[in-house]
């Protein structure tokens, strides 16, 4: 054990550990999802050369502004009133520190660690699609009158709809990229594919909104950029898929025209002021006019993150749009809820976790961290996916694991 801990194989093996946990959690067992950050401060702890290492923390922007997030918590109980919220809000957001700190200071994982620990999302979220699939597949016509009302067919394994379209697209693009490590072999580069082609069959299929929505925005990201590399023939091909796909999917997929009518008939009960109770994304939309009149009179610090539910309920009072207690939603948008609780300070350091490393070169070299970054600012805009614990650690999992992590080797180098 002593040789173990001396050769930083101990920590390198906490920390896959750590990722594998954590890819599990997300998958299947949330009890893993509690487990993995701690088992992640405890290979930066076996680090032997911890010592040494520990600057690494500090240069690396990243992680500071991951911590930075818990430093304006910290300040928002000056002025929050809720305290038992407050407290519960920063004990979940130590995943803040506890990640960044095991990819910074823990000994780095090796190629095909890194390897493992992609492909066990991309093969994973592939399997629990692939299941969730089938069980529609049995009972379509049932399915299709959920989505007709504006209900998503749940994730066999219980993911949340938001979270779990997030995941397939993210799949996706993994399945893509990681089929071109170089230490892939044909089995797993055919596995991949495999995988990356059923999570992109389960999002139409299943009429993911939110799930298509990243997808199709990656996509164009993908687009703009082979055609600014002047690889124009493949880029113009994206481009037509990017028409062609959701025309196709429309035409030929029960599920998507009922969730494209089910959208807009959603929509216009909330333009014509009808009853929008039993209307999700009409109730989203009043939630947003909602929020607006309480940003605009506490812009620059917000309420607090622990007083946006007491606010937002107290600001229904007001105007109700004649919405029962029950049916009285918070914001689905990441945004505007970082407006809500911190004010221009805290939608700042959203922006900032999100758009900085764009300013990196190695980052924008890095198509796996763009994408990882473009998809989750494109899933904020129609949820706060930050406020749900799943989402928070789906988000902090994949910011250490690609921008943390991939700042600390471009430091190294």
């Amino acid at each position: 054990m002593q040789q173990l801990y001396q050769s930083g194989r101990l920590s390198q093996y906490l920390l896959l550990l750590a990722c594998l946990a954590g890819v599990a959690g997300l998958l299947a067992s949330r009890a893993f999802i509690a487990i993995a950050p701690i088992v992640g401060v405890v290979a930066a702890l076996a680090n032997p050369a911890l010592r040494h290492s520990l600057p690494n923390y500090f240069r690396n922007g990243a992680a500071m502004r991951a911590a930075a997030v818990i430093v304006f918590l910290l300040l928002t109980g000056l002025y929050t009133s809720e305290w038992a919220i407050w407290r519960h809000e920063l004990f979940r957001d130590l995943t803040w520190l506890a990640v960044p700190l095991a990819f910074t200071l823990a000994v780095p994982l090796a190629g095909w660690q890194c390897l493992a620990v992609g492909s066990l999302f991309v093969l994973g979220t592939a399997a629990v699609g692939a299941a969730t699939l089938v069980g529609y597949l049995l009972n379509p016509a049932a399915g299709n009158e959920a989505i007709h009302i504006g209900q998503n067919i749940p994730a066999i394994t219980h993911i949340f709809h938001i979270a779990f379209g997030v995941m397939l697209a993210l799949a996706f693009f993994g399945g893509i990229l990681l089929r071109r490590h170089a230490l892939a072999g044909p089995v797993l580069r055919g596995a991949l594919v495999g995988a990356a082609s059923v999570a992109v069959i389960t999002l139409h299929v299943l009429a993911y909104r939110t799930g298509l929505l990243v997808l199709y925005t990656g996509l164009l990201a993908v687009a703009l950029r082979l055609l600014l590399s002047r690889n124009r023939v493949l880029g113009l091909g994206v481009l037509a898929l990017l028409v062609l796909g959701p025309w196709l999917a429309y035409k030929l997929l029960p599920s998507v025209h009922e969730r494209v009518q089910g959208t807009r008939w959603d929509i216009e009960q909330f333009n014509e002021r009808h009853d929008i109770n039993e209307y999700s994304l009409a109730r989203r939309l009043a939630a947003l006019e909602t929020a607006s009149h309480i940003v605009g009179q506490h812009w620059l610090l917000g309420v607090g993150p622990a007083d946006t539910h007491a606010a937002m309920m107290e600001q229904y009072d007001w105007k109700s749009f004649d919405l029962r207690p029950e049916n009285r939603v918070e914001v689905h948008n990441q945004y505007v809820q970082a407006l809500l609780g911190g004010g221009l300070v805290g939608l700042a350091l959203l922006l900032a976790l999100l758009a900085w490393p764009f300013t990196q070169r190695w980052a924008r070299r890095d198509a796996a961290v763009s994408l990882f970054l473009l998809i989750q600012a494109t899933a904020m805009l129609v949820d706060a996916v930050l406020d749900l614990q799943f989402g928070l650690n789906l988000f902090v999992f994949g910011y250490g694991f690609l921008v943390v992590a991939g700042e600390r080797r471009s430091n190294e180098q």
